[in-house]
Order: structure tokens, then sequence, then C-alpha cells
């Protein structure tokens, strides 16, 4: 698959901070950027909305998913509450990061923090059909961890 172009305008809160960049040849994600002018503070248990101070015009037949940064996750129990997070083809606002607070203390958001990252997908829309019945398969009705677990005394 080859190279897309992904438009970004730069709102003016946004001038001094870097672009979404892959950080190495193998990643599969863009770097994002905390673009809040003070520091927010995520208080234990708390949700914020992160600015990045960037707009994003994503050709058809994209999207962007905005993931957690696993160093946050691991490190300080920060994550994002609708991960992965949807940017549509057609949305044409700023994009934030929904972060939220899952450790035992408070968490200072600054301004040019790495806060997520934006991964650039292919979409396929699925074309909806009704039926009587659907297939049998192995695993049947089995789900919420039926796969993989075996009985223990």
């Amino acid at each position: 698959m080859g190279n897309i172009v992904l438009l970004i305008e730069r709102l003016e809160t946004a001038t001094d901070l870097p672009l979404p960049a892959y950080q190495t040849a193998g990643a599969a994600g863009m770097d994002l950027v905390a673009a809040n002018p003070k520091p927010i503070k995520l208080g234990i248990g708390k949700v914020a909305l992160i600015p990045t101070g960037l707009k994003v015009e994503i050709p058809l037949g994209y999207e962007a998913q905005i993931r957690p940064r696993s160093g946050l996750a691991l490190k300080y129990g920060i994550f994002i509450v609708n991960s992965p997070g949807t940017i549509d083809a057609d949305y044409r606002g700023e994009i934030g990061v929904i972060l939220g607070n899952f450790s035992d203390t408070e968490f200072i958001v600054k301004r040019g923090d790495r806060v997520a990252q934006m991964v650039v997908q292919a979409v396929v829309h699925a074309e909806i059909k009704v039926v009587p019945q659907l297939s049998a398969t192995a695993r049947g009705l089995g789900g919420f961890g039926s796969t993989g677990l075996e009985r223990r005394v």
C-alpha cells in the first residue's frame, strides 16, 4: 500500500509546536502533542479534553485513529477514554485527545507533552444484509473470554 497525503491546518495555538511525526521508520503512529496554553491538572479518576491545535483533512476512504501512548499508560496510568478515537474523513474540527487518569496520583499535562499517537487506516464500508440465521461456527455463542480459558481447579 502506498503513502497518502494528510493535509494539516495548524491553529494559532500550535504554531510553536511540532507537527505529528513518526518517531522511527517502523512506527505505525505519529505522535500528537498537547497544545494547552497552561498546564492541565488531571485528577485521580478524572477525564480531560486535551487540545492539539491541529485540524486534518483525511482522504476519503481513510480514517485517523487516536490511540494511547504505552509509556503514559504503563508509567502513569494515563489512558485515552474512547480508545481508539476515530477521526472521520469529513471531520474538520480540532483534534482533541480525551485523557483519563486511572492512577492513584494527580497527573499534569504540560504544553508540548506527547499525549497520543495518530494512526491512519483505510476504511471499508460494509453493506448490511438481514438474514434469517447466521452460519454455525465451532465457537458459536461463546464470548467475553470464552476462548483460551482453561478450567482451574
